[in-house]
């Protein structure tokens, strides 16, 4: 690793790598990297790390190790093979029933856009999307790689509840509720998926693809019955 890494201290018991100020697939996976690397060394005092679009929270015990020890640690690390950390990821296809019910803000995003609410479902549904990182609520997945042509401002009045699975658009970023929330996103459809509880924990990891399948009603009711769906 570089001796120039930029390294700034979070509080008494973290410090934050940052990396290149742009969100990128490229430089995320740098960051998912380290965060491997740094686990897998075992370092003696280091608690965890905290991925997110181009930082990493390294969070430590300043009782076992000091901040300048772990610097040096840190800066003493060669460079992570980023190449391979992108074919760590998994592919994971989602389920998503658009529009009406399931999706009251998709007629709106179709008048922002100029097209029509079918267009709108096939360009989201189109690429696969990258996990950059995992915040807001436990499990609450951003994504990378959306059409800008569907891109929607924030809603200026955020909702007091967001049905736990909705999908939603903020911007040019798309991800998932994964839980009953409070939100600002504009709400184009649901999964029937359960993305997260206390126990499993998330579905979704940083690092893996998603690729949105558009269901009907009928399929979102039996998946959300029986809980059959290959991922």
């Amino acid at each position: 690793m570089k001796a120039d890494l930029m390294l700034l201290p979070h509080g008494d018991s973290a410090i934050d790598i940052v990396l290149d100020n742009v969100i990128s697939s490229t430089v995320n996976a740098r960051v998912h990297a380290l965060s491997r690397q740094i686990q897998h060394a075992s370092f003696d005092g280091i608690l965890g790390c905290i991925p997110a679009y181009r930082t990493l929270t390294v969070e430590y015990d300043p009782l076992r190790v000091t901040y300048g020890q772990l610097c040096l640690f840190l800066r003493s690390l060669p460079a992570p093979d980023t190449e391979a950390e992108q074919s760590q990821g998994r592919l994971l296809h989602i389920p998503v029933c658009y529009g009406e019910v399931f999706g009251p803000d998709l007629e709106e995003v179709a008048s922002h856009a100029h097209l029509s609410v079918a267009e709108v479902i096939r360009r989201h549904a189109l690429p696969d999307y990258h996990v950059f990182m995992l915040g807001f609520r436990p499990g609450f997945p951003y994504l990378g790689g959306m059409d800008p042509s569907i891109a929607c401002p924030r809603r200026a009045t955020p909702r007091q509840s967001v049905r736990g699975g909705s999908v939603g658009i903020a911007g040019e970023q798309t991800g998932v509720y994964p839980e009953l929330s409070p939100g600002g996103w504009n709400i184009i459809g649901c999964t029937p998926l359960r993305l997260f509880d206390e126990k499993a924990l998330s579905l979704i990891q940083p690092g893996d693809t998603i690729r949105f399948v558009p269901v009907d009603e009928s399929s979102f009711r039996e998946i959300e019955r029986s809980g059959r769906w290959e991922i």
